[in-house]
C-alpha cells in the first residue's frame, strides 16, 4: 500500500516513553546505532553537496548549463538505492555496516532528508520561522545519539520490566511498561515505531503508538480562560465566570542554585578538556561533572513534571483557552530576565495547551503578537501609551481601574474569546472592540536605520537640533542656543534614538 499513513477513527497518536537499563554490551550495541545513523548522515549529506560543489567549479570554467554534472537527488528512496550500492565498496562501511541493524542506516538517511527539504522549503519561502541553512554534516563529539526503529521486532514483554528492540536484543526498563503493555495486550494500542535516545546521562526509549482513545469531555465546556503568564506568577487564570486562580511560580532553578554554583567550581578546579592541546579529562573531573549535571537533569525533571500538572489540569477544566503569542527569543536576549524566563518555559506551556487541546477536541486561541493586553483596561477599554515592566499595578487614566497588571491582562485575554468566533486562528486581529491607542501602542516599534552614511546622518540630526532650538526659543526663553559641535551627543531625536558624533 503507498501513500500517507493516516490513522484509524477514533484513534491518535500518543508516545510512550521509558528509560532503560542496558548492561555494557547492551550499551556499546546501542552506541553503535547510534553512530551508524551518524554516519549515513554525513554521507549522505556529502553525497549530495558534492555535485553542488562540482557544478559551482564548472561554471566557474565557462562550461554552459547543459554541460554541467546533473544534480544529485536527496528523497530518501534515491539515498537509501544509492547508499545499498556502495555500503559493501566504500571503506567507510564495507568493515562494519553488517554489525547493526538496516534501521540505524534508515534513520540517518531520513534525517538527511528531511533536513534538504527544509533548506529548500526555507529558500523557497515556503517554510515558516527562521531561515535555514545548508546542512551540515554532525560532529561525532556533538551528535545526539539517538536512532529510530520502525520495522523488525518492536515488543513490550510480558513482566512489564523488559523490551525488544531489533539487533538489540531483550532490554530491561528502569520502570514497569504496563501502561502500554495493557492497552496492547487488550487490543487498544498498536506499536508503530520506536525511539532510543541518550540524554541527561541515561538512555530512553520511545514508542510511538495509535491508541484508541475517546474524546474526554472538560469539566467546563462553555468557559473560556485567559492565561498570562509572568514570572512574578507562572500564571494568571481569568474565566469567564470571572474568577481568578494565580499559580505560584515554583522556580526550581534558584532552589537548586546554589548547589550548582557550589558544583560548578569544583568542576572548574579539575582537569579537564582540551580539544587544542588533546588533553584528557581526569577521573576527578568526570565525576565532578557527572555530579553537576545530575542537578541539571533534576531541575529540567522538576520543571517538566510542573508544566504537565498545570496544563492538563488547565485542559481538563476549561473549553476555550486563550494564550499570547511571546517572543521568548526576544525575551531571552535581555540578560536582566533571560534566566527566569527559560526556568519558567513560557514556550513549553503554549506547547502543551496546544496539543492537549486538540486531544481533547477544544479551542486554543492565540492573542496577536502586538495585542496590547497588559496595557488595555479591561472595564473601559483605553489604551496607555506606556506601562513599564516594574509598574505592577494598572491604574486606568480614563474609569480609575485600579487592578494588578496580570490579572488586568488575564481578563482582556478571555475578552478575546467572545470577540475572536472566525477568521485565522489568531485572536485579537479581528472583530475587537475600537478603542483609542495613542502612539501605536499595539504596532510593532520601528526599526532603526542603518543604511545612512555619517553625513546624512550628521545633516539630520543638526537639522533636528535647529528645530528644537527654535521651538525653545519660542516657548520658553528668547536665548540664542548654540549649535552642537562634533563632540556633542543628541538625545531627543524625534524617533527617540541618541547621535553621538565621534563615535561615527
Amino acid at each position: 500500500m503507498g501513500g500517507k499513513f493516516r490513522l484509524r477513527p477514533g484513534c491518535v497518536m500518543q508516545g510512550y516513553r521509558f528509560a532503560l537499563d542496558p548492561n555494557a554490551t547492551q550499551e556499546q550495541a546501542l552506541r553503535s546505532h547510534c553512530g551508524a545513523a551518524r554516519a549515513a548522515y554525513n554521507w549522505a549529506v556529502s553525497w549530495v553537496t558534492a555535485s553542488w560543489e562540482q557544478r559551482r567549479a564548472e561554471a566557474s570554467y565557462g562550461i554552459g548549463e547543459a554541460g554541467l554534472t546533473p544534480w544529485r537527488p536527496w528523497s530518501l528512496p534515491l539515498l537509501r538505492k544509492e547508499f545499498n550500492r556502495i555500503k559493501t565498496t566504500d571503506r567507510r562501511f564495507a568493515d562494519w555496516w553488517e554489525e547493526n541493524s538496516k534501521e540505524a542506516y534508515n534513520t540517518g538517511l531520513s534525517n538527511a532528508a528531511a533536513a534538504f527539504d527544509n533548506y529548500a522549503k526555507s529558500k523557497q519561502g515556503q517554510r515558516k520561522g527562521r531561515r535555514v541553512g545548508v546542512p551540515r554534516r554532525k560532529a561525532k563529539r556533538n551528535a545526539r545519539l539517538t536512532c529510530r526503529f520502525t520495522t523488525g521486532t518492536l515488543r513490550i514483554e510480558q513482566d512489564s520490566r523488559h523490551v525488544t528492540l531489533p539487533r538489540l536484543g531483550t532490554i530491561r526498563t528502569h520502570e514497569p511498561t504496563a501502561k502500554l503493555l495493557v492497552r496492547v495486550q487488550a487490543g487498544t494500542a498498536r506499536i508503530l515505531s520506536a525511539t532510543v535516545r541518550h540524554e541527561r546521562g541515561r538512555w530512553f526509549v520511545s514508542f510511538q503508538a495509535e491508541t484508541a482513545r475517546d474524546i474526554t469531555r472538560v469539566a467546563r465546556s462553555g468557559t473560556a480562560v485567559g492565561i498570562d503568564l509572568g514570572v512574578k506568577h507562572l500564571a494568571v487564570l481569568a474565566d469567564s465566570d470571572g474568577e481568578i486562580h494565580y499559580e505560584p511560580n515554583p522556580r526550581h532553578l534558584d532552589g537548586m542554585l546554589k548547589a550548582l554554583k557550589f558544583h560548578s567550581r569544583r568542576v572548574s578546579r579539575r582537569q579537564g578538556p582540551d580539544r587544542r592541546t588533546g588533553q584528557k579529562p581526569s577521573k576527578r573531573w568526570e565525576k565532578a561533572n557527572r555530579e553537576c549535571n545530575k542537578i541539571h537533569h533534576k531541575v529540567a525533571d522538576l520543571r517538566t513534571d510542573a508544566l504537565h500538572k498545570l496544563t492538563t489540569r488547565v485542559r481538563a477544566e476549561y473549553g476555550t483557552v486563550v494564550i499570547e503569542d511571546l517572543n521568548v527569543a526576544g525575551m531571552l536576549r535581555n540578560r536582566r530576565l533571560a534566566r527566569r524566563v527559560a526556568d519558567a518555559g513560557f514556550g513549553e506551556i503554549r506547547r502543551q495547551l496546544t496539543y492537549k487541546g486538540r486531544r481533547n477536541g477544544c479551542r486554543t486561541l492565540v492573542a496577536g503578537r502586538w495585542y496590547p493586553s497588559s496595557k488595555t483596561c479591561s472595564d473601559c477599554g483605553a489604551v496607555k501609551a506606556k506601562l513599564p515592566l516594574h509598574v505592577r499595578v494598572f491604574i486606568c487614566d480614563a474609569c480609575g481601574l485600579v487592578l494588578e497588571r496580570d490579572e488586568n491582562a488575564a481578563r482582556n485575554l478571555v475578552a478575546l474569546a467572545a470577540t475572536r468566533t472566525t477568521g485565522t486562528g489568531v485572536a485579537g486581529d479581528q472583530d475587537t472592540p475600537s478603542v483609542s491607542k495613542p502612539r501605536g501602542a499595539d504596532r510593532k516599534t520601528r526599526r532603526e536605520r542603518h543604511d545612512r552614511t555619517p553625513a546624512e546622518a550628521g545633516g539630520q540630526v543638526a537639522q533636528a537640533c535647529r528645530k528644537r532650538d527654535r521651538r525653545k526659543r519660542e516657548t520658553v526663553v528668547r536665548t540664542p542656543k548654540p549649535t552642537p559641535c562634533c563632540g556633542d551627543t543628541v538625545t531627543d531625536l524625534p524617533d527617540g534614538n541618541t547621535w553621538d558624533a565621534e563615535s561615527h
